[in-house]
């Protein structure tokens, strides 16, 4: 499963979890810096990623949309990025079993 981490989280995390998550991306790297995020989602639609943000416009277009792209929302509000990069590391399973699932399209994670 590869992740595509929303401009609201530090691409830092990236090579944290490129182990557990290989060709996952942050979208500073992809040149999607403060782009729209309809752009974001048809990107992570059509490239097969799995979104992963704190901002909850994404929450609303998953809910409007469904999937693909799945959405893992953040709701953990100003967090350091070792704790968000421990998040997915430890849900790994979770994440992984989410990825997986016909019927999922929101992961909330705390």
């Amino acid at each position: 499963m590869k992740l595509l981490l929303d401009e609201n989280l530090s691409d830092r995390i990236i090579i944290r979890i490129i182990d557990l998550y290989p060709n996952s991306q942050h979208v500073k790297t992809l040149g999607l810096i403060n782009t729209d995020d309809a752009i974001i989602w048809e990107y992570a639609k059509t490239n097969r990623f799995v979104i992963v943000s704190k901002d909850s416009d994404f929450h609303q277009r998953s809910l409007l949309y469904g999937h693909p792209p799945k959405f893992i929302y953040l709701s953990i509000g100003n967090s350091p990025t070792s704790k968000i990069t421990q998040i997915l590391r430890d849900n790994f399973d979770t994440i992984i079993q989410f990825g997986s699932s016909e019927m999922e399209s929101i992961l909330v994670l705390m």
